[in-house]
Formats: structure tokens, C-alpha cells, sequence
């Protein structure tokens, strides 16, 4: 039985021996991203992001890792990104937040870090920032009457979305200050310091997502309430800017 590894760092070097016996000299660069790279893996619940960035010719064979994605499945490694270095630099004006969340969430196992010399033009990330938090405001109402009300329908929500925010809020601080902190919490308020919002209900956000408080009915439905208007009000601001 394949064993779930007890910290990311375990996988680090058999998982590249793989990418490479796959790719070879088509593999550039292997990183690890998301909670794996930020401090927030939790051994049986989290997966370990991956991202392989290939050559032209290394992307045209992609049935050459099929047993090797397969395999690292069984130890909790999700399906990679599968990306050229060509791709990357010309998504910058379409994807900006994912790319910038990259750039400065991930840990580089393998080959040349290409993530760290992007650079992105605060118009396209304003852009960006306004369609998804208008989108997810969108996506927060609708599951809200999807519940029904439902308390532990609601928790699931907001423990599923809120990562997103904490990602749109980390380029909104770039895009005001030029930095990033590293923890979701520190990002909310950094962030609060800067734009005039309730930080507590999203602090809540995080500790309903960490598992870390237990709430009733009528708390997590409060909670939940607060959530969509401070994002409406985020929205609010982010069209003035």
C-alpha cells in the first residue's frame, strides 16, 4: 500500500527521480505549491500540488508520465500543471493572480526556477482581481441557496472558498504595496490596513477552514452573512481603485 508522506519534503527527491526518468532532459523545472509550500500541509488531507514545466518536445509526449502520475496519486501528489516555459510568459496578462500566487507560494525541487522572474502589469491584475471577486460574490449567494440554510452546508463553503479570497487578497497587497505576507491571516490583515473592511469575519473564515472553532447554527449562519457583505464591500473598493 503506497504510504501518504508524513511531510512534503519526503517526496522531494523520489518524485523528481520519476519526472526525470519520464522526461529527461525535456523536464526544466519541478515545483511544489499551494499548502505543501506554505506551511499548511496536513498528512491524509491535504494534497501536494505540483507543478512540471516541460519543453516543447517534453509537452507533446505527456503519455510518457501517465504511470508516473498515477503512482504519486496513491501518495496523495494531485495531477501536475503541465506547462512550457512559453506558456507562462505569454498567460501573464490572462492569469496573473494564479501566476503571482505561484511566483511567490512554491517550492522549487528541481531544475531552473523560472517562477521567480515574472513580473505582471497592475492593470491586468486589477482586472483579473474585479471578475473574481464578482464571480465568487456571485458563486457565495448561489450556494447559499443551495444549502437551504444548512449550517455544516455553509462551513463547507466557506472553508472551499476562502482560499480563493486569501489568493485575490495577496495580489490585491501586491498590487498596492509590491509585497505578499506568507500566512492567510497576516495576508487579511495587511490587507485591512490598507482597504477599509471587517478583517474579523474572514479571520473566522480561516480558523472555520483550519478546524480551528466550532461553531452552532446561528454563529456559522452569522458568520456566513458577514462573509458576503464584506466581499461585496471589497468589490466596492476594488472599483474605485
Amino acid at each position: 500500500m503506497a504510504k501518504i508522506p508524513d511531510k512534503p519534503q519526503d517526496v522531494f527527491v523520489p518524485l523528481t527521480q520519476d519526472y526525470q526518468k519520464a522526461f529527461g532532459n525535456d523536464l526544466v523545472s519541478l515545483a511544489i505549491y499551494g499548502s505543501a509550500a506554505s506551511g499548511y500541509y496536513v498528512k491524509g488531507k491535504s494534497d501536494i500540488n505540483l507543478l512540471v514545466i516541460l519543453t516543447p518536445e517534453g509537452i507533446n509526449r505527456l503519455e510518457d508520465a501517465l504511470d508516473t502520475v498515477q503512482n504519486w496519486r496513491k501518495r496523495n501528489v494531485a495531477v501536475p500543471w503541465v506547462m512550457t516555459r512559453k506558456f507562462i510568459e505569454s498567460s501573464l496578462d490572462a492569469y496573473p493572480i494564479e501566476f503571482l500566487n505561484l511566483k511567490y507560494n512554491h517550492i522549487m525541487i528541481h531544475g531552473e526556477d523560472i517562477l521567480q522572474r515574472l513580473d505582471f502589469k497592475p492593470e491586468n491584475l486589477r482586472l483579473q482581481i474585479e471578475k473574481e471577486l464578482k464571480g465568487k460574490l456571485v458563486l457565495l449567494r448561489e450556494g447559499y441557496l443551495e444549502t437551504g440554510g444548512k449550517a455544516k452546508l455553509l462551513q463547507q463553503i466557506i472553508a472551499r472558498s476562502i482560499t480563493a479570497f486569501i489568493s485575490i487578497f495577496k495580489a490585491l497587497l501586491y498590487l498596492r504595496q509590491g509585497s505578499i505576507p506568507a500566512s492567510r491571516k497576516e495576508t487579511i490583515k495587511e490587507l485591512a490596513k490598507i482597504f477599509s473592511f471587517d478583517a474579523d469575519v474572514f479571520l473566522t473564515c480561516v480558523d472555520i477552514k483550519e478546524e480551528a472553532i466550532n461553531l452552532n447554527k446561528e454563529e456559522v449562519a452569522g458568520v456566513f452573512k458577514k462573509y458576503v457583505r464584506e466581499v461585496e464591500n471589497i468589490c466596492d473598493l476594488v472599483d474605485t481603485m
